[in-house]
């Protein structure tokens, strides 16, 4: 996938203008950089949908000793959003992307974690004690479990993309069975493919592509 900002490398932390913001392009709760066609950046989820997204803000004066964000020991920045009252990091990693939200700029010499108390706070917080851990050196992955995905996940995900992409185009569950299974049976005459399993299948598969784009994706963002 391109990355926004050329991959920089996490060393590369670099001032970059403000840019507009678009909180709900597409009619999902997401940002992106408005300029740019979705297929050239990757998407920034907001925090209220994804506890993958820390949310840092700088620390009260009165905490005299507060160490800053260190990026040589995070990793790759795939990509960066400047909006005119904060800053979006998409941070890669082995076990996922994790997603930085900067409420202000003073956040990275004086970071600290704004940890809202919702249904995911555990998840949260499990995040949040990955990036502190990464900062202090520790070789850990910065995603817990609950929001990798599995290859077994991912090639599915991939599937219904493509059983509603085709869907969309005007395809048929044959052109579904052809272009997602390979299946001999989609070539059958009319009666005999009606009751194939290879048209069951591409039905499920485009019930459940439908769900996944009205809403199901974020079961996914949400860890469940």
């Amino acid at each position: 996938m391109p990355v926004c900002n050329g991959g920089l490398a996490a060393g590369a932390w670099i001032p970059l203008p403000s840019a507009r913001r678009s909180p709900n392009a597409g009619g999902s709760v997401f940002v992106h950089a408005p300029d740019k066609p979705a297929p050239q950046g990757r998407m920034v989820w907001r925090p209220e949908v994804s506890p993958a997204t820390l949310i840092l803000t700088p620390a009260p004066p009165d905490f005299a000793i507060v160490t800053p964000i260190n990026p040589a020991v995070l990793g790759t920045i795939l990509a960066r959003h400047d909006a005119e009252d904060d800053t979006w990091l998409v941070i890669g990693d082995a076990t996922g992307d994790l997603y930085l939200r900067l409420l202000n700029p003073l956040a990275i010499g004086r970071p600290a974690v704004l940890l809202p108390m919702d249904d995911a706070a555990e998840l949260r917080l499990d995040v949040a004690l990955r990036f502190f851990r990464r900062q202090r050196g520790q070789r850990v992955g910065l995603l817990p479990r609950a929001l990798q995905l599995t290859p077994l996940q991912r090639a599915r995900q991939m599937q219904l993309l493509l059983a509603f992409d085709i869907h969309e185009a005007g395809g048929t569950t044959r052109d579904i069975a052809i272009a997602v299974n390979r299946s001999w049976q989609a070539a059958l005459p009319a009666v005999e493919w009606r009751n194939t399993a290879a048209r069951r299948h591409a039905e499920r598969l485009l019930l459940d592509a439908r769900n996944r784009v009205s809403g199901g994706y974020l079961d996914f963002l949400r860890g469940r």
